[in-house]
């Protein structure tokens, strides 16, 4: 990748080049870097752009410009989409470094920074300690993932069986007693607006299985989601960073990343 090309010259001496050309293919730092008023960040790296496995760490800090702090122990293992990764649409515009965007039904994980949206579930409350906004899901909830419906797509929509039951609705709603799904917080990826065809249903979730990856959702043990859940305060603005490992070393300094 081009800016990874950039980053590695670094090391040669070259620096006023560099300067030069990581910004070419960079967004502004107004733009690239985690704001002032975000004191939370869940990162998760993979090995490269066709992983589909990660490691995730949450981090936290007292004030903009207090230090990182690592969460968890250890970093927790994570599964992505089959496929791996391609750029998402989060906060920022993604580099044009040769990896094409993330679309519809291509089974990889959306990159870049995200802010998060809202919690599903089934269950009548969320997992108890949790601060997050919760929604629970009904037999009248759908989650929009079909491009022809532009008005709807990649939105929550919840209908009313009284007025009419579109004819979309049965393939659209969300799945009721699903285990994998107990837990979903949104990842706001395309939501900014939304645009039919570069992706959608992007969550946190409970993992299917160890070795078994999501179509596009960063999932895990549902012990390790639960602790995220019960980690995350609305008001530290939390964002997730997802990035190959390489990558994350490249825009880490520019994008003010942990």
């Amino acid at each position: 990748m081009q800016y990874q090309k950039v980053f590695h010259r670094k090391k040669t001496g070259i620096f006023a080049l560099l300067s030069i050309s990581i910004f070419s293919v960079l967004p502004s730092e107004s733009h690239a870097q985690i704001g002032r008023s975000v004191r939370q960040v869940i990162v998760s790296q993979a090995a490269g752009w066709n992983s589909n496995t990660a490691t995730m760490q949450c981090y936290q800090r007292a004030s903009a410009g207090a230090p990182w702090q690592a969460v968890f122990e250890k970093p927790v293992p994570v599964l992505l989409g089959r496929k791996g990764l391609a750029w998402g649409r989060g906060v920022f515009s993604p580099p044009q470094n040769g990896i094409p965007p993330k679309v519809e039904k291509d089974w990889r994980a959306p990159a870049g920074v995200f802010q998060l949206g809202s919690l599903f579930g089934y269950a009548a409350a969320a997992p108890g300690g949790a601060r997050w906004p919760y929604i629970q899901v009904g037999p009248w909830d759908a989650y929009v993932d079909d491009s022809s419906l532009p008005q709807y797509y990649n939105r929550h929509i919840r209908i009313d069986p009284r007025q009419g039951i579109p004819p979309w609705f049965e393939k659209q709603k969300m799945r009721l007693g699903d285990a994998a799904y107990k837990w979903m917080l949104e990842i706001r990826h395309n939501q900014g607006p939304a645009a039919p065809g570069y992706g959608s249903a992007i969550f946190f979730h409970v993992r299917r299985g160890p070795d078994k990856p999501s179509a596009g959702c960063t999932t895990m043990a549902e012990g390790d989601l639960t602790r995220m859940l019960r980690w995350l305060d609305p008001s530290a603005s939390p964002h997730y960073v997802l990035l190959p490992k390489d990558d994350y070393a490249a825009l880490r300094g520019v994008w003010g990343l942990p």
